[in-house]
C-alpha cells in the first residue's frame, strides 16, 4: 500500500520504526547508486560506533517505594549497655548503563585509489540532541568539511536541534545539505516542510563526472510499501514525536481524504 503523504511520512519518524527506516533507506541508496556509478566508483556501507547514556530511554532512580529509616523512641539505657542498631533494608535501583550505538552511513569511493569521494549521512535522533551522539557526529562532520570529500547530510526528523541552521534562523521541518568540497564554505541547503515532496538533488562526485540524481522521495515510498508500514501504523493517532497544531490539521485532512480516519 502506498504512503498517504506526497512527501515525508511523519509516522515513520516514530522511534519504534525509525531505526529500521534508517537502515532501509541506507540500503536503498546503496542499491540505487551502485549500478549508476560503476565502473569508476563504488558505494560502501560503513558504521560509526560509540557509547552513550540515553536519558530518554533509561529509568534512573530508586524504586517506587519510598525508603525511610525510622527509629522508634528509646527508653534511656544504663551506661555500658549495648543497643542494637536498626536493620537497614536494601532496595533495588536502576543504574545509568552505557549504550553501544552503531550508526550506518555511506561512502562513495574511487575504485582504483579507494579514496572517499562523497559521504552520505542520514541523521539519527541522537545526532539531534545533546550528548555523545551529537558530539561524535559533529566531530566527524568537521573532519569531512576540512577535507576534499563531499558531504550529503539528510535530515528527515522534525524533532531535535538541526545540525545546519538556515539563514535568519528560519525553521523548516526537514533539511538536506549538499556540500561540495570545491565550493566550500558555500553549500546547497534544501529546506522543506511536511507538505512538500522531498527534493531530488545531484550526487556530488569529482569535477567533470556525470552526477546521478538522488531521489530520496522515491526510496521513502518504496520502503514504506516494502516494509508493510500500513499494517503497523495507526493513523487514528497523532504522529510521534509531537507535531505542530498547523501540521496536525493538515495531516487530519489528508488522512480523511484517504479514508484512513
Amino acid at each position: 500500500m502506498a504512503s498517504p503523504f506526497l512527501g515525508m511520512n511523519p509516522y515513520l519518524e516514530n522511534p519504534l520504526f525509525w531505526s529500521e527506516v534508517h537502515n532501509l533507506l541506507i540500503a536503498g541508496i546503496f542499491r540505487r547508486l551502485n549500478p549508476q556509478l560503476r565502473p569508476k566508483y563504488k558505494v560502501a556501507i560503513e558504521k560509526r560506533v560509540y557509547q552513550t547514556i540515553d536519558d530518554d530511554s533509561l529509568l534512573i532512580g530508586v524504586a517506587d517505594v519510598a525508603v525511610q529509616n525510622v527509629q522508634k523512641a528509646q527508653i534511656p539505657e544504663p551506661v555500658n549497655v549495648a543497643v542494637a542498631s536498626p536493620v537497614v533494608e536494601a532496595v533495588t535501583v536502576d543504574l545509568e548503563m552505557p549504550e553501544t550505538v552503531k550508526e550506518t552511513f555511506l561512502e562513495v569511493r574511487d575504485v582504483v585509489t579507494q579514496e572517499v569521494v562523497t559521504v552520505i549521512e542520514i541523521l539519527s535522533p541522537k545526532n539531534k540532541r545533546s550528548g555523545e551522539g551529537r558530539n561524535s557526529y559533529i566531530k566527524k562532520r568537521l573532519q569531512i568539511l576540512g577535507s576534499n570529500t563531499n558531504l550529503i547530510e539528510i535530515d528527515l526528523l522534525r524533532y531535535g536541534k538541526p545540525i545546519q541552521q538556515l539563514p535568519n534562523n528560519i525553521q523548516t521541518d526537514y533539511r538536506i545539505l549538499v556540500s561540495r568540497a570545491s565550493k566550500r564554505p558555500k553549500a546547497d541547503l534544501y529546506a522543506f516542510n511536511l507538505q512538500n515532496p522531498i527534493p531530488d538533488f545531484p550526487l556530488p562526485l569529482r569535477e567533470a563526472d556525470n552526477e546521478p540524481l538522488l531521489e530520496i522521495q522515491a526510496l521513502i515510498n518504496e520502503l514504506y510499501d516494502e516494509g508493510n508500514y500500513d499494517l503497523v501504523i495507526d493513523y487514528n493517532q497523532e504522529p510521534v514525536p509531537p507535531i505542530s497544531e498547523k501540521n496536525s490539521a493538515w495531516i487530519d485532512e489528508i488522512l480523511r481524504q484517504k479514508g484512513l480516519r
